[in-house]
């Protein structure tokens, strides 16, 4: 049996009926941009994140974007953000007109050192973006702690991280801006792309509509520079349809992850439950020889994946290079060691153990060696 990292054709599959009733409604009704299903799915949304406003968007860059220009980031602003992430998030702070900043991670839970993105800040500095990376939270306390005594605004990246809290309490409740990826592979995936920004704040939700409508209030005249990222209303309905089943698919998650952490073993610093509702939008461990372990799994039939092999501050898109090296030294010996194992909710228990089998097989000491040495980061 073969173990693919992912399969999203299993998770259409099974809500099939809803997906299919979800498409008839928009085909019926004929009316594809800014209507009933976008404005359902924002106040569903809204209401799954414990949040009083939603507004959805093209996909979640721009979301990241409009977050940004709407707290005032712009030209000649720094944003400090974490190097180990999808490169998008950084292209946000490039499309705002700012330049990102890159602070280490920390080393127990990869995510955006408060110490680190603090020691980092400069009379040019407007904001910082911590990344919940992986479906854990960020150091939510220390963040909202330093950007208040500095001034600056805090944004959240949570597009992989649908789901989760903060001691039990909703992500908005530490800032302004929290924003959402709708990308298939993510926890609540649309069928292409898809974006949402949630907040508390009226006057930001308002300023995110006309940022993400051209600009347009009511007649079709723009007052200022902005964007054209609308979620379109198959893509709303779709997120409708899906949306019910989210809490449920998080547990699996957090099920299979237990399983790995325990058959496995522990995680770097134990997986936690809190501070961060970890919703395991990825399973990751750290190995020393990652091209061995992949190539190894590769052969008993295990996709693997690496999220994300090369540090923003080596990317030549952010001024980077791999002459950096060095600078960022929790970071650069992550990117060596991490590798993502299949999880997703619809994973079969057997499937897991497999993988869990097969991390055994390799783990076993070669004549004559000692046993390879590995750890789990989640």
């Amino acid at each position: 049996m073969k173990v693919p990292f992912l399969d999203l054709g299993r998770q259409t599959a099974c809500c099939r009926g809803e997906v299919d009733a979800a498409v008839a409604r928009v085909l019926d009704r004929a009316r594809y941009v800014l209507d009933i299903e976008l404005e359902s799915f924002e106040r569903e949304w809204a209401a799954f994140c414990g949040a009083r406003f939603a507004v959805g968007v093209g996909n979640g860059t721009q979301a990241l974007e409009i977050a940004l220009r709407a707290s005032g980031v712009g030209p000649g602003h720094e944003v400090i953000t974490s190097p180990l992430t999808a490169p998008f998030t950084a292209q946000a702070i490039l499309g705002a007109g700012a330049i990102p900043v890159f602070a280490d991670v920390d080393e127990r839970t990869l995510l955006l050192d408060p110490a680190a993105a603090e020691s980092a800040v400069t009379p040019r500095t407007r904001a910082i973006l911590p990344v919940h990376l992986y479906g854990r939270v960020a150091d939510l306390e220390a963040f909202a702690d330093i950007t208040r005594r500095h001034g600056l605004d805090l944004v959240q990246d949570a597009c992989q991280a649908h789901g989760a809290a903060l001691h039990g309490r909703p992500l908005t409740a530490w800032s302004r801006w929290v924003v959402y990826s709708f990308y298939p592979t993510k926890n609540l995936g649309a069928l292409g792309d898809g974006g949402a920004l949630v907040t508390d704040d009226a006057e930001a939700a308002e300023a995110a509509r006309l940022l993400r409508n051209g600009g347009v209030r009511g007649q079709a005249i723009s007052e200022l520079p902005a964007l054209n990222s609308r979620l379109d209303e198959i893509q709303a309905a779709l997120l409708r349809a899906k949306l019910p089943h989210l809490a449920e698919w998080n547990e699996r998650r957090r099920q299979l992850a237990a399983f790995y952490a325990r058959e496995i073993g522990p995680p770097v610093g134990g997986i936690p439950a809190e501070p961060g509702s970890h919703v395991y939008h990825l399973y990751v461990v750290r190995v020393e020889r990652r091209a061995e372990l992949q190539q190894f799994l590769a052969g008993a039939g295990i996709g693997t994946m690496v999220h994300y092999p090369r540090p923003l501050h080596w990317q030549a898109a952010f001024g980077g290079s791999p002459a950096c090296a060095g600078a960022l030294p929790v970071v650069e010996r992550a990117c060596r060691e991490i590798i993502s194992l299949p999880l997703h909710p619809q994973l079969e228990d057997a499937e897991a153990e497999l993988v869990i089998n097969a991390i055994r097989d390799y783990r076993l000491p070669a004549t004559g060696s000692a046993e390879r040495g590995m750890r789990s980061a989640e």
